[in-house]
């Protein structure tokens, strides 16, 4: 199993940057739901130059290789060690509309926003943001802050504030998925989270869709 470093933003620091943060997202793929974007930077006073049992972002690692259970535990200890963290979240019906590709960036930005938001900006101004994925983030409204950033592929494999966003991000979308199932429990959506599984689909052509379906991933399945 990889487990992510602290080496890129401990780099961003010897650069000069007041704060280094880590970008993610989850829901890209499923048939129902948000597409969920989080953003956060983590305290580096908290974090070692080693990785020990003993560390509380000792198993922080991507969020796809995490346990449901663990990423609860996890995530608890994330947002303690967070200077600030941000969510971004996009709709069904805005998904349909934009395009996942265009919802993914827009969530992004807006999980920025909402980070930046919540920095003291007497503490500095210099944000590093580490994008996981090909591309950057555009037109972000930084307000006082100058954001320097760069796009890093496995991204939630390799750095770890990339892969503590991943786990606040996975961990705020299934909450949403758990509520969704209380609504509309014939979808079994606590279980599948909206992903196009047997059961989900099967449920679909039982009840048809619901006003968390994205219908333009649904005209996939039926070809």
């Amino acid at each position: 199993m990889i487990f992510p470093t602290f080496t890129k933003e401990r780099q961003g620091l010897q650069r000069g940057f007041d704060f280094i943060a880590g970008c993610d997202e989850v829901g890209a793929g499923p048939v129902a739901g948000p597409v969920v974007v989080a953003a956060c930077i983590l305290n580096p006073n908290n974090i070692g130059e080693k990785r020990s049992g003993k560390k509380w972002y000792y198993r922080v690692r991507d969020s796809k290789t995490v346990s449901e259970k663990e990423r609860e535990k996890l995530v608890e200890e994330i947002l303690k060690n967070c200077i600030s963290y941000g969510i971004g979240e996009v709709q069904a019906d805005e998904i349909d509309k934009i395009n996942i590709h265009q919802a993914k960036l827009l969530a992004m930005k807006l999980a920025v926003e909402d980070m930046l938001t919540k920095i003291d900006s007497e503490k500095g101004n210099k944000v590093f943001l580490l994008v996981d994925g090909k591309f950057v983030i555009k037109n972000i409204d930084s307000k006082k802050f100058l954001v320097e950033q760069e796009a890093v592929i496995a991204g939630d494999s390799l750095i770890l504030s990339i892969a503590a966003a991943s786990i606040i991000a996975k961990v705020y979308r299934d909450k949403i998925l758990k509520e969704y199932d209380l609504k509309h429990p014939e979808y079994g959506f606590i279980r599948h989270k909206g992903y196009n599984t047997k059961e989900h689909v099967n449920a679909i052509i039982t009840h048809g869709i619901t006003e968390f379906h994205r219908k333009s991933f649904l005209k996939r399945l039926a070809q």
